[in-house]
């Protein structure tokens, strides 16, 4: 089987000018003994290399070292090989000596260093003390390649130049003909783009329980040609890497620092001590409240008042943890510096995340809080005439119908006549209450749009929830006391059947056993099942009544609930670099051949090159094809990129994963058997935050460090 190398090119180093004797850096890349990968990570001058302070052998471990872990797994950052400048009749100089002029003898460069000393034993053209050294290193790892410059003009892309490989040693031999697939890309830089294999949020992808085909199995247990998670990574790296390497030139003098500076800096460390302990203070207040709640002894009064504000206790909760969150956010905020691009965008977009929910939820909350607090008379008429009318015309209007002859029914007068009164005391007793509460409810009105300005949208809409709950205690008592006494008639009603049909219900093995039941049970449960079943209608009207009223006042609460869980899950920051930066959202590769060609005839290549991006007067005739490329393969590395719904969507099934089809079968059944059913959606909110549970002198000593790191950080630049 032929062997297949392919070469992973930057750009940039096709869009210079030719570089004679360039050290080529990056990774070898193998999983089987017929193919490789070669990633040029970038290109450093002869002369910038030999000047160095360090050991090269040194930078490449240091820098290896600083690399993502599966890539140090997978393989190592090296010395490559290096590349000379050719012409295009495929002759190769070095500095100016043709290379079968220097396997004659020993030739020596024009600016009188000995660059080029002859041939070795494999037949590459010797080089200088420091390359040779260079290249015997990379050999000890089985690999070293000498490339050269071949000329392709592709100006609409601004290709100048394309590596031609020279030779290659691999594995202990010496390979001069290969297929060989160039394939050009851009350098990943933070904040620009970068390469990804996989869609974001793979992982909730992964949980499918299709049955796979065999061929799928199969195919996953031969032997991959290629690496490309490991080439991806390693691509996304070599910005860092180049980086790193650069680091190595030479320290810079540290000058004196004057006393201005150094009275600057002693207040700064105040102010850094000053916003610590304010900031641990609220940090301990936090703890100490969230303690207090769930685990500290509490009376009935702290319960109910913990229980009714549930909703606003948890968006407050999440709300001090965005705040609480700064420290975290501006520590190691150099995200340049990291090894690998596709990590240091999921970190930034993990902490940006966090505050551009924060921003948008407070943007909301001041556009709909001084609308608000504006129109707050309005809104207070407005809301005590609903109430009126939902407590007028409905409740008392429909308790009234019901204690008559609703729809044409024959009801039990008395029982009609006791669920009515009970439910009609109910109703004048709690709207006596509401009476004194409502010449306060514009002040709350002021207070609820004076949170929503400061503290955003979510905490108020909490609130509003809470509020509804409270306001409705009246009709949820009613509908859970009517509940109770349906669902006990229907339970009743079950038993006193299987005991005529002689049956009865085994809790043990969850089935119905067979019975003998005696003569005194079959005339009690005689005289019980005819009261009964003429009694449901009565108490069934009433139920339908209280949990049409229920599930109304559910379901506005669930609404609010809903815009509460989309404002937290939504991923703002996201949508805005889809909007701004498409090439941050990259989702696969794809590769866009410019052109091939292939001297050999048992390769399926056939000659062909890309004419669309050409001007007419510079496309290549097909007899100088052959002098342009020669067993090549080349193309262009492009990535796909997400849309908006791939994106928000996953975290929308996140915020979500527990309202499913069960949920709502549950619901059902609970209504129709007059079982207790969930008030609430369910969405998931934010969790808590991690950092709520490191200690309190780690969280003051991390906010005092990030802020002296930030006065670092500016002395700096």
């Amino acid at each position: 089987m032929r062997r297949k190398c392919r070469i992973w090119w930057p750009k940039q180093l096709s869009s210079t000018q030719q570089l004679s004797y360039n050290l080529l850096f990056g990774w070898f890349v193998s999983c089987s003994s017929d193919s490789l990968d070669i990633v040029v990570a970038f290109a450093s001058n002869h002369e910038s290399s030999s000047n160095r302070q360090s050991p090269l052998q040194e930078i490449l471990h240091s820098i290896n070292g600083n690399m993502h872990e599966s890539l140090q797994d997978k393989s190592k950052f090296s010395l490559l090989g290096h590349h000379r400048a050719c012409l295009s009749s495929g002759h190769v100089f070095c500095n100016g000596v043709e290379e079968d002029d220097l396997r004659k003898s020993s030739a020596y460069c024009a600016d009188g260093t000995s660059r080029c000393c002859g041939q070795w034993s494999c037949g590459c053209i010797k080089l200088d003390s420091l390359l040779d050294e260079c290249k015997q290193m990379s050999m000890e790892s089985n690999y070293w390649i000498e490339l050269a410059y071949d000329s392709l003009h592709v100006h609409a892309r601004d290709i100048r130049w394309i590596p031609k490989l020279h030779r290659i040693h691999w594995n202990g031999e010496t390979v001069a003909r290969c297929d060989v697939h160039v394939i050009v890309y851009e350098t990943p830089t933070y904040g620009a783009h970068h390469f990804s294999l996989r869609f974001w949020n793979s992982s909730d992808h992964g949980k499918t329980s299709l049955k796979k085909p065999q061929w799928v199995d199969e195919l996953h247990q031969k032997q991959p040609l290629n690496d490309l998670d490991t080439v991806i990574l390693a691509i996304n790296s070599a910005a860092a890497a180049k980086k790193f390497f650069e680091k190595h030139d030479g320290e810079r003098s540290s000058a004196n620092i004057p006393i201005i500076w150094m009275f600057c800096a002693l207040m700064w460390h105040l102010l850094a001590m000053s916003v610590a302990s304010l900031s641990t203070f609220f940090y301990i207040f936090l703890q100490f409240s969230h303690s207090f709640l769930n685990f500290g002894p509490q009376s009935w009064v702290c319960a109910a008042s913990a229980k009714a504000f549930s909703n606003t206790w948890i968006n407050i909760r999440i709300r001090c943890c965005q705040i609480l969150y700064w420290p975290i956010f501006l520590q190691d905020n150099d995200l340049r510096s990291q090894s690998s691009v596709e990590c240091a965008e999921k970190v930034a977009l993990h902490k940006h995340s966090m505050w551009s929910s924060l921003v948008v939820d407070i943007l909301l909350g001041n556009l709909i809080g001084l609308a608000l607090l504006f129109h707050a008379e309005s809104v207070c008429l407005w809301v005590s005439k609903f109430a009126s009318d939902f407590t007028n015309e409905l409740l008392r209007s429909g308790c009234v119908w019901l204690m008559g002859v609703p729809a044409g029914f024959k009801l039990n007068i008395e029982l009609a006549g006791v669920l009515g009164m009970i439910s009609l005391n109910t109703i004048q007793i709690w709207s006596t209450l509401w009476m004194f509460v409502g010449s306060l409810f514009i002040y709350f009105i002021k207070g609820l749009a004076i949170s929503a300005i400061i503290f955003g949208m979510t905490i108020p809409a909490a609130l509003v929830i809470d509020m509804i709950t409270i306001a409705t205690l009246h009709v949820s008592t009613l509908h859970w006391l009517i509940s109770i006494l349906y669902s006990q008639q229907l339970h009743a009603l079950a038993a006193l059947w299987r005991l005529f049909r002689g049956r009865k219900w085994n809790p043990l093995r969850q089935r119905l056993d067979s019975f003998d039941y005696t003569v005194k049970q079959h005339v009690v449960g005689s005289l019980l099942f005819t009261p009964l079943l003429l009694l449901l209608p009565t108490t069934s009207v009433f139920y339908i009544f209280f949990t049409i009223m229920n599930t109304a006042i559910s379901l506005s609460c669930m609404c609010i609930e809903v815009i509460i869980s989309v404002i937290h899950a939504t991923p703002y920051i996201k949508i805005v670099l889809r909007l701004i930066k498409p090439r941050r959202c990259p989702s696969g590769i794809w590769f866009e051949v410019i052109a091939c060609q292939s001297n050999s005839s048992d390769s399926p290549w056939s000659t062909s090159i890309d004419k669309t991006n050409l001007p007419f007067e510079e496309v290549p005739q097909k007899e100088d094809i052959n002098s342009i490329i020669s067993s090549v393969l080349i193309s262009i590395l492009h990535s796909n990129y997400l849309s908006i719904g791939h994106m928000v969507l996953p975290h929308y099934r996140k915020a979500y994963s527990e309202v499913s089809g069960s949920y709502f079968a549950t619901s059902v059944l609970g209504l129709l058997s007059g079982n207790k059913i969930a008030s609430t959606l369910g969405a998931t909110l934010p969790s808590t935050m991690p950092w709520l549970f490191i200690p309190h002198k780690e969280y003051w000593c991390l906010c005092r460090n990030v802020i002296l790191a930030c006065n670092v950080d500016c002395n700096n630049h």
